[in-house]
């Protein structure tokens, strides 16, 4: 089983940064990519885990249906709001429409990652 090291926190970290702008993922859709299927918590802990100084764009992560997880009226959750609709992403009730913002990576793009 794969476990939070900084190779997995890497891939990770890769990832997330490859979201463009007014698109979304979901954590075990990121930690698929990652090759790391079946461990959307380890996304999670690896953007929990993540230096301020790579200023990740976490906001554009949510659960598997399309919600912010983040506690409803939270500082972090009001902050992920706020990005995601200054990105052009609806949200409605702390949700997204996945069939609509979910991000599809070409896979040009992941073929070129370097894991």
């Amino acid at each position: 089983m794969p476990t939070i090291n900084d190779n997995n926190l890497q891939r990770i970290w890769i990832l997330v940064t490859l979201v463009p702008p007014g698109k979304v993922v979901s954590y075990g859709q990121l930690a698929d990519l990652a090759g790391l299927p079946g461990r959307a918590r380890l996304a999670g802990r690896a953007l929990k885990l993540a230096p301020k100084a790579h200023n990740l764009p976490w906001h554009r992560v949510l659960n598997s249906q399309g919600k912010i997880s983040l506690p409803k009226g939270s500082d972090g959750y009001q902050e992920q709001v706020k990005r995601l609709q200054e990105e052009g992403v609806v949200v409605l009730s702390g949700k997204v429409k996945l069939a609509e913002f979910q991000w599809q990576p070409d896979l040009g793009e992941l073929l070129a990652l370097p894991f």
